[in-house]
């Protein structure tokens, strides 16, 4: 069975960087590919950064340039690099990990990234 379990969240100043992670545990093949999405309150969940296909990344308009996706070869270890944090960047951050070749998706649970001052 596939878990994903992500992490890194808090209270976290205006400016600030922290670092989010995922790890991800049980069989997944070459297949799958990871995100990062998030939800502010009252919102949709929107995608936030994201590997494709091919290992391309590909970000949000709000956080290109402030936010930075990377993983490990094995896919079992993901990171979202945020700097430059904004009040409006406040939001539960998920991780997601899905195959291109099948309908198969797993979830983490969320971390909550509160900014302010």
């Amino acid at each position: 069975q596939v878990q994903v379990k992500d992490s890194g969240g808090g209270l976290v100043q205006p400016g600030g960087s922290p670092r989010l992670s995922c790890a991800v545990s049980g069989s997944i093949d070459n297949t799958f590919v990871m995100g990062w999405y998030r939800q502010a309150p009252g919102e949709q969940r929107l995608l936030v950064a994201a590997f494709g296909r091919s290992g391309r990344t590909s970000y949000r308009g709000p956080v290109k340039g402030r936010f930075t996706i990377s993983r490990d070869n094995a896919n079992t270890m993901g990171y979202l690099q945020m700097d430059s944090l904004r009040p409006e960047d406040t939001a539960v951050y998920y991780c997601d990990v899905r195959s291109w070749s099948s309908a198969l998706e797993y979830w983490g649970r969320g971390t909550l990234v509160n900014i302010s001052s």
